[in-house]
């Protein structure tokens, strides 16, 4: 597949890919090997994507406690740091609002204690919602390539000055193509849920993905790349060939 092939390549140039896992296929779910050199927390040992009803349910299971690692509080936006439980697809940007054939399609379940991108949530219910990029919230994105931060790495797709594209209803205003969903979710022990409504996407249940987990950091010029992926913790299926089947 050519948007696989592509960011294996990225991944491989940068250095960033883990050492494959050895990996099986059930029934669509990935499974992958502990690897004794991963952060527990991000090692993935399980990735499906099912229906449920009226949703979507993406998993991942790791072999550590899930959400346990958070990024430090930097004090300010510039060179912010995010960490992250991912789900690359096969999907179209298109499927979920975005301009079509932009990149990778991902779901990204995200926390980030610097600043806050759902400004139409109020995640810990303090009445505030400016304030919430501390507790883990869903996230599509588009990945691309961009030598700009290193060689053959992926940043989230910037939005060109003067440009503009589709965007879904729920952007967050920031000049990226992300959008702040608001899906339901849930980290307990080691396993990591989102729960994406049937009737909120355009696609088709049947897709390729794979599980990922890594870290991003915001440019420290605050301007494109303005959020660039600066390590990636785990691969699922250990050569990112998309090998998950949603059921």
């Amino acid at each position: 597949m050519k948007t696989s092939s592509h960011l294996v390549s990225a991944l491989l140039a940068c250095g960033l890919m883990q050492s494959a896992a050895a990996h099986q296929q059930h029934q669509g779910h990935i499974v992958a090997s502990v690897t004794d050199t991963t952060l527990a927390s991000f090692d993935i040992v399980h990735a499906k994507v099912v229906t449920d009803g009226a949703h979507l349910v993406f998993q991942q299971v790791v072999n550590g406690e899930a959400g346990k690692v958070k990024p430090q509080k930097q004090g300010a936006l510039a060179g912010a740091q995010v960490y992250s439980y991912v789900w690359p697809t096969s999907l179209n940007s298109a499927a979920v609002g975005f301009e079509a054939d932009q990149g990778i399609l991902a779901l990204a379940l995200t926390i980030h204690p610097d600043f806050d991108d759902t400004p139409l949530y109020d995640e810990d219910g303090d009445g505030n919602k400016t304030n919430d990029g501390d507790n883990w919230h869903s996230h599509w994105v588009v990945l691309v390539e961009d030598k700009a931060c290193g060689t053959g790495a992926l940043k989230v797709k910037d939005i060109a000055p003067g440009s503009t594209p589709k965007l879904p209803a729920t952007w967050p205003n920031l000049p990226i193509f992300i959008d702040s969903p608001g899906f339901d979710f849930s980290i307990q022990q080691s396993e990591v849920l989102v729960r994406v409504p049937l009737a909120s996407i355009g696609f088709a249940s049947n897709f390729s993905f794979d599980g990922v987990t890594a870290g991003l950091r915001v440019n420290q010029q605050v301007h494109a790349p303005l959020l660039c992926v600066s390590k990636v913790f785990d691969v699922a299926s250990g050569d990112l060939s998309l090998p998950g089947r949603s059921q």
